[in-house]
């Protein structure tokens, strides 16, 4: 083999370990992505049963039923005529409470309504919430600068 022919041997061999490691890169994230929704959106667009998504917005006032256990249900609001029924089983953050904003990771179960929470994050102050979410609350009137502080 040739100096050139060995040179050419490890770029190629560099470029066929690149590649695959950008391969697997991405089938990771694609496992991993959960789109990020608030009830209106899903009024709009319904999601497929079994898919991961983020569902934020506020917690409804007088909706949060605690079951049997750590088991809890609450509705997610953002203001419009659509809510969306959470159920939730585990310990929910100290800053939950009705009226507070709210980031939940899950899935709708096929046959019903209900989003499945496996993760629920309590904000508050926009830095637990995307901006754009904050922002579309603002909007709304549903959210305002002084709700975060002091609480």
């Amino acid at each position: 083999m040739t100096r050139k022919q060995k040179r050419l041997a490890v770029i190629a061999g560099g470029m066929g370990f690149i590649a695959a490691a950008v391969l697997l890169v991405m089938f990771a994230f694609s496992q991993s992505v959960a789109y990020f929704y608030m009830p209106a959106d899903l009024a709009k667009t319904p999601v497929a049963p079994e898919t991961r998504i983020r569902l934020g917005g506020l917690v409804g006032e007088g909706s949060v039923v605690r079951g049997a256990g750590s088991t809890v249900e609450f509705a997610v609001t953002d203001g419009s005529a659509n809510a969306v029924k959470v159920q939730y089983t585990g310990i929910l953050p100290d800053l939950f409470r009705e009226g507070q904003g709210v980031v939940t990771e899950g899935m709708f179960t096929s046959g019903t309504n209900v989003f499945v929470a496996d993760t629920v994050l309590a904000k508050h102050d926009e830095t637990y919430m995307p901006k754009d979410v904050a922002d579309r609350l603002k909007q709304q009137g549903l959210w305002n600068e002084a709700q975060g502080e002091g609480q």
